[in-house]
């Protein structure tokens, strides 16, 4: 894996659709970059801070969310002297998307008054009143062509099916939850997902017309759903559980075909290799060395003489866990991270109760995959959009990735960085490493199926 140099970043960073660019906030600057040289192509300036950027769908627009002031910003890459300015007023802007065909904004107001769809085309706007949620509760189908917008009134919950051309209300249906936390089209567009805050366990399965395909309710006692994720090929809805554990549904009959549970003891019978992150110290006695570096190395006895691997452990296992206070809200359990692999065999989960501890599940088979066990708490995971390779960071200076042929760890070559988020490209050609102020990029090999991979690569 080759890494580039650091630059500096002050939060915000999003690649381009089509691959070819990365946007990076810089305080109130934003920084276009060519993905495969890194060389700035554009740099624009705005009235106050960023705090979000999102490309438009066709790689042309960009918008920056300016939420202190509150105001959105866009800009064109095609023509750089375009700009566009969105200010709610007394309103203020709580967040802001584009519409698949890039030529609208949506934009929601501060306490979900209102959601406003703002044309670039003619200026013309449209509201839709009551918006359940600021970030959440906006779903577009793939095709692009209507929009599921969940609003509330007379405390009841409601979607609203949208015309992405016309922006008319296609259709209104109310929906049976107590506070709706999310929307999700599944991605062939047939069906959509709705499900309850985290007091009631309750999964809706609609379909665009308004008909309640299915009710899902896995228990009553206790809080609920704390995620949920449609699988690429749309056979499969995953939803994750305070309860610690991931069910996943079919989308024929729309019951439960696996239960994954995720124990802090891992007995047999399991086919799962399980990876510890272990600190290895080199022998550097046998090495020739000048006078220099060894005084070198004796002054950095603690860091140039440790190297970071994977061992292999063999089942029983205990795995590290934490039980989260009772008398505290929003306990640190249940399954808040998960993710598909691109060709829908593999997820990954974390159990917020075991934070170092990723699970790797093959839907294939219905069994454990992998258990990787780091040192740190994982903040970060991400699938490889065109091969499955995941890779998961813990805020060190390493890079972690697994394969359906083994685990190994990356060390970052770059002074002081340490990896906080990460983000693919969309064709996989580039991966994005973020640190608190700065960030770099790394170019892996393509993966090939026979290919062996060792552990402290």
């Amino acid at each position: 894996m080759e890494f580039t140099e650091a630059y500096k970043q002050t939060g915000s960073y999003a690649f381009s659709p089509n691959a070819r660019f990365l946007a990076v906030a810089v305080d109130y600057r934003l920084v276009i970059r060519d993905v495969l040289s890194l060389k700035v192509v554009q740099l624009f300036s705005c009235l106050d801070k960023i705090t979000y950027i999102e490309w438009a769908p066709d790689s042309e627009y960009i918008l920056c969310g300016l939420y202190k002031k509150p105001m959105i910003q866009a800009w064109s890459l095609t023509q750089p002297e375009w700009t566009c300015k969105i200010d709610e007023g007394p309103a203020g802007v709580a967040y802001a998307r584009w519409s698949p065909d890039s030529r609208h904004i949506l934009t929601t107001s501060e306490f979900q008054l209102r959601l406003t769809v703002w044309s670039l085309v003619n200026t013309a706007c449209i509201h839709v009143q009551w918006p359940k949620h600021g970030s959440k509760g906006v779903s577009f189908t793939k095709d692009g062509k209507f929009a599921a917008v969940c609003t509330r009134r007379d405390c009841k919950d409601y979607v609203n099916l949208l015309s992405c051309h016309t922006w008319e209300i296609m259709g209104v249906f109310a929906v049976d939850t107590l506070d709706l936390a999310d929307v999700q089209w599944s991605p062939d567009d047939s069906a959509i997902v709705i499900w309850d805050s985290p007091l009631e366990y309750k999964v809706l399965i609609y379909s665009p017309d308004g008909r309640c395909l299915a009710k899902y309710q896995a228990y009553e006692s206790g809080l609920g759903v704390k995620s949920v994720s449609w699988s690429p090929c749309s056979q499969f809805l995953a939803v994750g559980s305070y309860d610690q554990m991931l069910r996943v549904l079919n989308h024929l009959t729309w019951k439960v075909f696996a239960e994954f549970v995720h124990p802090s003891a891992v007995r047999g019978p399991c086919c799962a290799a399980i990876f510890k992150e272990v600190d290895e110290k080199l022998d550097m006695s046998e090495l020739s060395l000048g006078d220099d570096f060894v005084q070198y190395s004796n002054d950095n006895a603690s860091e140039a003489h440790i190297q970071v691997r994977y061992n292999v452990l063999e089942i029983p296992i205990n795995l590290p866990s934490q039980k989260p206070p009772a008398d505290k809200p929003n306990p640190k359990q249940g399954i808040s991270l998960m993710s598909w692999s691109s060709d829908s065999q593999y997820i990954c989960t974390r159990n917020d109760s075991m934070p170092t501890v990723l699970w790797i599940w093959d839907i294939n088979h219905l069994e454990l995959a992998a258990i990787l066990i780091q040192k740190d708490p994982i903040r970060a995971a991400a699938w490889d959009p065109t091969c499955p390779r995941l890779v998961l960071c813990t805020g060190s200076s390493h890079l972690y990735m697994w394969t359906p042929s083994g685990a190994y760890c990356i060390n970052v070559p770059l002074p002081q960085f340490v990896v906080m988020d990460l983000k693919w490209n969309s064709d996989g050609s580039c991966l994005f490493l973020k640190d608190k102020e700065s960030f770099c990029c790394a170019a892996a090999e393509i993966l090939q199926e026979s290919s062996d991979y060792s552990s402290d690569d």
